[in-house]
């Protein structure tokens, strides 16, 4: 073998065009499917980085009546969990994230990551402690409730227990561990400090949905002191993971999560109406659910480009195997073995297929690198996503098929030669029983690349369509930030703040218009709440659920949302007693239809245990919230004033010019708000309509490259095909033209048969398309599986890349000098 490899390599120095042709085919192919290989195993294959992850299971509300799923828990409805299901669970944990603003090393405030777990959250996770220990049951009792009445004394609260992730400890203290049992750094805004009790092992990590706005690295853990509150099942805000014990199938689990909830709808009347259930699903694959669907597409893309790759390479195999037909008759004929020949082509395509698979691995390398560059924001797991042993094992085991898919037919042709047919055959004119199969590998070609263009196709289709959404405001010229920080103890000092700062950022030369809301459209951070009509004071399953914004007055003019009827808020309705609202033309259609909304009440839940009257002052716009593929739920807003001015902390600049040119007076302008105020996610708002196209613009990149490499390849082998016909049909071809048939005959001959390779691949290619393109259904936004002009479109298109691929050989044909040819022959 190692002297067929060396011989190998010979032979295939003296041809170089060939060589380089076949390696580069197989190195686009292999390099393209490691790169996506290395996404699909860092975010579908890879095991999640805790202690027997494949235990572990997320418990998610679903309220079934209102269409709302994967929403958080109450502090009652955990603790009913952990306490009640014990036949099939280990354990449960709760998780709470989000940010805040501490003292730095330096004095000034830094903006830190922070999360609040239950005291078992490490220990069930496997989360290990370096320095100090781990949180204690102690460390999670409940705070001591004040006294009836007020008359004594309240009890003191007791401390909140804290653990430094790792990097934080090491920045913030310089790894010095005489901090642990010492109270951590914080303002008075803050209230009590907390104390650390430990110091947490690096790299460990909450792995959620990005859409589910969980901190994947926090810097600060805290205990929490989880009370018992059956009464405020609605204050929701704890994310349930759960072990399940060893052998428990899912569904048992599920079985008995159940009973607890139909234990809970049955005390609780909003759980009963609302169609509360608690769903199980494995945390693995709650993680990826939203990018699966792409992520498989992408992997079935670049199988399909690998096959393609493959059969161009057999393509030319065959025509250097027939090529060499004489030589290899003549071996044989002096007695060599059919196993030597077979041997000999398998490892020149070995040879080929090792500096492909070299070559791939190199590009596979760079290409991972831009994909982390333009992967969407809700790709989990991105710091997952390298080379490793696994994805190198998937690039060995890529080149070893490629072996067998490109070079065994070309191998099985040499093992048995047709000696005496060969033998006696003279110059170019033999060799001809490898047409059929060439001609069969280029259709495969074509049928595979015009799958991957009616993907493209749709893809494109689709983000046509995104950019044609109506997002029901105005995303030009828009500059958006957070604040994070205290903005006063008082909501009177909160109003003032708000105030103030409103009106120094308006002094801003160029800025027209400022706001603030809770949330911001795109920003991520929506949760529903209930409304209904008069009929749901009867039976309270007639509340619906819709996407509440907490706003300033002017909101909807600074975003430039279309006021459809009535008003919208002043400066006097931003107060806590008046109960006014506005809502979107959605809700406001289902609400009252064929009738004004305005001046109409409905129920509404916001501060309050229970539903209130709110009266309906303007109707505007819908907006695109959370998704542009999506139309989302109906909306209603409601004043910061209305909840003691807290909530709105996404502010927004309506300004004359470029909004980035504003960052830094705005950035002054806050730093003289205060020192604990910091800005977190400035960005114009262009960028969350951009953030929001990524996963879309995503797979349309990756899927057009693949197709259009593929198109390419497809292009490549036909010619390869009509070239090798024209030259091993160049006797028939001077006899035609010695018999009287025009060049345009013998031009029209070669373009046809070109034509009829590639209408009988575009027709196997519609078959599959038609079957395999459901599969991105998922994916595509007002465009159907089977758009008939993206089917149309492509097949027009690759009818065009075959009279160009066959254009060439045709010119050659008709241009052939008879005498010479025959001559030659």
């Amino acid at each position: 073998m190692l002297n067929d490899l060396s011989y190998a390599f010979r032979t295939l120095r003296k041809s170089p065009i060939f060589t380089i042709t076949a390696v580069v085919t197989i190195a686009l192919a292999v390099g393209a499917s490691t790169a996506i290989f290395s996404v699909t195993n860092g975010v579908l294959l890879r095991q999640l980085p805790y202690k027997d992850p494949d235990r572990l299971v997320l418990a998610c509300s679903d309220m079934r009546r209102r269409n709302v799923k994967d929403f958080p828990l109450s502090n009652a409805d955990f603790l009913d969990l952990r306490n009640g299901a014990r036949s099939n669970f280990e354990d449960f944990a709760a998780v709470n994230t989000f940010r805040g603003t501490l003292p730095a090393v330096d004095g000034t405030f830094e903006q830190v990551r922070m999360a609040a777990v239950s005291t078992n959250f490490f220990q069930m996770m496997g989360g290990a402690i370096t320095a100090g220990r781990d949180f204690q049951d102690s460390d999670g009792t409940p705070q001591p409730a004040p006294p009836a009445g007020g008359a004594a004394a309240a009890p003191p609260a007791q401390p909140v227990m804290v653990i430094l992730s790792n990097q934080y400890f090491q920045q913030r203290f310089g790894g010095d561990r005489s901090v642990i049992g010492k109270l951590l750094p914080v303002s008075a805004a803050f209230g009590p400090a907390p104390t650390i009790v430990g110091v947490l092992a690096p790299g460990f990590e909450l792995l959620f949905p990005p859409q589910v706005n969980m901190e994947q690295f926090p810097s600060l853990w805290f205990a929490a002191r989880i009370p018992y509150d059956p009464a405020n099942r609605n204050n929701v805000q704890w994310r349930v993971i759960a072990r399940l014990k060893p052998g428990v199938a899912i569904g048992q689990a599920q079985a008995e999560a159940e009973t607890i909830a139909e234990k809970i709808r049955g005390e609780n009347t909003i759980a009963r109406t609302a169609g509360q259930y608690f769903r199980l699903e494995p945390m693995k694959q709650h993680l990826v659910n939203e990018v699966r669907p792409a992520i498989l597409a992408l992997m079935g893309a670049v199988i399909f480009l690998l096959l393609i790759a493959c059969a161009n390479v057999a393509n030319l195999m065959l025509v250097r195997t027939s090529s060499r037909e004489r030589e290899l008759a003549v071996r044989a004929a002096l007695g060599a073995g059919w196993w030597p020949l077979v041997r000999q082509t398998l490892a020149e395509a070995f040879v080929i297929a090792a500096l492909g698979t070299a070559a791939g691995v190199a590009l596979a390398k760079l290409g991972i690198h831009e994909l982390l560059v333009i992967a969407p924001a809700n790709l989990p797991r991105l710091n997952a996503i390298q080379i490793d042993l696994q994805v190198l094992a998937f690039s060995a085991l890529a080149g070893l098929a490629s072996v067998v898919l490109f070079g065994i037919v070309p191998a099985l042709r040499t093992a048995r030669p047709n000696l005496m047919d060969i033998l006696r055959a003279s110059g170019r004119s033999g060799a001809l029983g490898a047409a059929g199969l060439r001609n069969a590998v280029v259709v495969a070609e074509v049928a595979l690349a015009f799958v991957l263009l009616i993907g493209s196709g749709l893809m494109f289709r689709t983000f046509l369509a995104i950019q044609r959404v109506n997002l029901g405001f105005d995303p030009h010229r828009l500059l958006t930030f957070q604040l994070l920080g205290n903005f006063g103890n008082t909501p009177q000092e909160a109003a003032t703040f708000k105030r103030q700062l409103r009106e120094q950022l308006g002094a801003i030369p160029g800025v027209r218009s400022v706001t603030a809301s809770f949330p911001l459209p795109l920003a991520g951070g929506f949760s529903p709440v209930r409304w209904g009509g008069r009929e749901a004071l009867e039976d309270p399953s007639k509340f619906q659920a819709a996407e509440v914004q907490i706003v300033l007055p002017g909101y909807f003019e600074a975003m430039g949302t279309r006021l459809m009827a009535g008003r919208t808020f002043t400066e006097d309705d931003n107060t806590p007693d008046r109960n006014l609202l506005i809502v979107d033309q959605a809700l406001a259609a289902k609400a009252f239809p064929n009738e004004s909304a305005v001046g109409k009440q409905i129920l509404f839940r916001i501060r309050t245990p229970e539903a209130q009257w709110g009266e309906i002052i303007g109707v505007v716009a819908h907006q695109r919230n959370v998704s542009l593929t999506e139309p989302g739920r109906e909306q209603l807003y409601v004043t910061d004033g209305y909840v003691n001015h807290r909530p709105a902390s996404w502010w927004a600049l309506r300004t004359d010019g470029d909004p980035t040119g504003y960052a830094s007076a705005v950035r002054e302008v806050v730093r003289k708000a205060g020192s604990e105020i910091l800005i977190n996610r400035m960005q114009p708002m262009d960028s969350l309509v951009i953030e929001a196209q990524a996963q879309t613009r995503f797979s349309l990149l990756l899927i057009g490259v693949f197709s259009a490499i593929a198109a390419l390849l497809a292009g490549v082998g036909l010619y390869g095909v009509l070239a090798t016909v024209v030259r091993q049909r160049t006797a028939e071809i001077g006899l035609r033209m010695a018999l009287g048939a025009a060049p345009s005959r013998i031009f029209s001959l070669m373009v046809g048969k070109g034509l009829r390779l590639s209408a009988l691949g575009i027709a196997i290619g519609l078959l599959a398309a038609f079957a395999l393109t459901r599969a991105l259904t998922t994916m595509l936004v007002d465009v159907k599986p089977t758009d008939p002009i993206t089917f149309v479109s492509v097949a027009l298109l690759f009818m065009f890349i075959a009279v160009v691929a066959s254009w060439l050989p045709a010119l050659r044909a008709a241009g052939l000098d008879p005498t010479e040819a025959l001559r030659n022959e």
